[in-house]
């Protein structure tokens, strides 16, 4: 399984991460609650202490779960409110109301609304605190007879959790913004690993579809020819000398081809602009080299008809590249399965902008229905992959009787 790889989100004050970060908002935390509970101290109410020991409490949990938190600072809020409206009753002071332990209401909220993962709780939570802050002001109570708001207290109180709302919003949005841009940072990411991958994988396909060309097209010439030379040598020693000259010559040229792959493996495609230093320039390969793999073909025994109708300079290099392999990878798969014997006609042509290809054997060759050893249908699909890389398409199948056609067109872009 791929280890899952994510881009850290950038940190406030209030969102520290890692393993220390954790550990000081850990220790604000437990600051924020001593604060509450020092506070709570300085009151004489009965239940001041334990009212302000379990708002501080309830704030060691506000980063996990800050609704929870605030519900419950609000509950214990509205407690101490009444029992502070029971002194008449009771001849006693249960609990002071307000005091400086309700600022645990301010950090409940400020945790709603940094923390939240919805857009309404921060609203919500400002909303509730100001009525709150309205009901304390305006001394309203089961018990009281005539409640009377103070204008002052009541604008002081408004003023007070507007400024603690509006900074924790402005961090809220902070956070919200850095964790679309650490998202958009992992995408792209993401995006470029699969660029990268999918241009390794176009690389492989390239250089195992040179490597398939190059090896068996070069061993097929040379089978038949050493097989050829091997029953002419004391008949014919002057047509023995020859298939051995082209089977030197076809190990030769694939050596080279052998080497250019290696290199390109190993230092990355030498042809390319980014590494022009990096060694000799990739063999460029034009359709003249079709006359060379035919002459090679009828040398191997076969009959060719070659026709390339493309004025000079009409194709691009990676089309004359495509249409070559093409033909060398059918004229291999005639030797393959067909044989000496075998009659192939090559035809080239361009007509409206399109490079038509055709080449059609008869299958009558001496191994026909036989072969020497196939490669499993790779030639056909390698030969299918060029084309569909240049935008063209391409057809191959039995004919009609004996043999084989291979047809591809692919679009040109012709030079003026």
């Amino acid at each position: 399984m791929a280890e899952e790889r994510t881009v850290p989100v950038p940190s406030s004050w209030m969102t520290p991460s890692g393993r220390s970060g954790r550990a000081v908002a850990r220790a604000c935390d437990i600051g924020i609650a001593l604060v509450v509970l020092v506070a709570a101290e300085y009151y004489s109410g009965d239940y001041d202490l334990l009212l302000g020991g379990l708002m501080a409490l309830c704030l060691l949990a506000r980063r996990r779960y800050p609704g929870t938190v605030m519900a419950a600072v609000l509950a214990l809020s509205i407690v101490q409110h009444l029992l502070s409206n029971l002194y008449d009753l009771y001849e006693t002071q249960l609990a002071s109301a307000p005091a400086s332990y309700n600022v645990a209401v301010l950090f409940a909220m400020m945790s709603v609304v940094h923390h939240s993962r919805t857009t309404w709780m921060p609203y919500l939570a400002g909303a509730v605190v100001l009525l709150a802050a309205t009901v304390e002001a305006g001394g309203i109570s089961p018990f009281a007879i005539e409640p009377a708001i103070d204008l002052s207290l009541l604008l002081t109180y408004w003023g007070l959790i507007l400024t603690v709302w509006l900074t924790a919003f402005a961090l809220y949005t902070r956070r919200l913004y850095a964790e679309s841009q650490a998202a958009r940072a992992l995408h792209v990411q993401r995006e470029q690993e699969q660029r990268v991958r999918l241009a390794a994988a176009r690389e492989r396909a390239d250089i195992a579809r040179e490597l398939h060309d190059v090896v068996a097209h070069s061993l097929a010439v040379m089978i038949l020819q050493a097989d050829g030379a091997e029953s002419v040598l004391r008949k014919s020693p002057d047509m023995a000398e020859s298939a051995l000259k082209t089977i030197a010559a076809t190990g030769r040229d694939a050596i080279d081809d052998m080497h250019r792959i290696v290199r390109v493996l190993r230092e990355g495609n030498p042809g390319s602009p980014d590494s022009a230093d990096s060694g000799p320039q990739r063999r460029l390969v034009t359709l003249d080299e079709i006359k060379v793999v035919a002459e090679r073909a009828r040398a191997a025994g076969l009959t060719v008809d070659v026709s390339v109708e493309v004025g000079e300079g009409r194709l691009s290099p990676a089309e004359e590249m495509t249409a070559f392999r093409i033909v060398q990878e059918c004229l291999t798969n005639v030797l393959r399965h067909a044989g000496a014997g075998a009659g192939v006609d090559i035809r080239l042509h361009e007509e409206q902008g399109t490079l038509l290809i055709s080449v059609v054997d008869d299958g009558a060759g001496t191994l026909a229905g036989r072969g020497v050893g196939g490669s499993g249908g790779n030639g056909l699909v390698g030969m299918r992959e060029r084309v569909e890389l240049a935008g063209g398409s391409f057809e191959a199948g039995p004919r009609l009787g004996n043999g084989w056609h291979v047809r591809a067109s692919i679009p040109t872009r012709t030079k003026e």
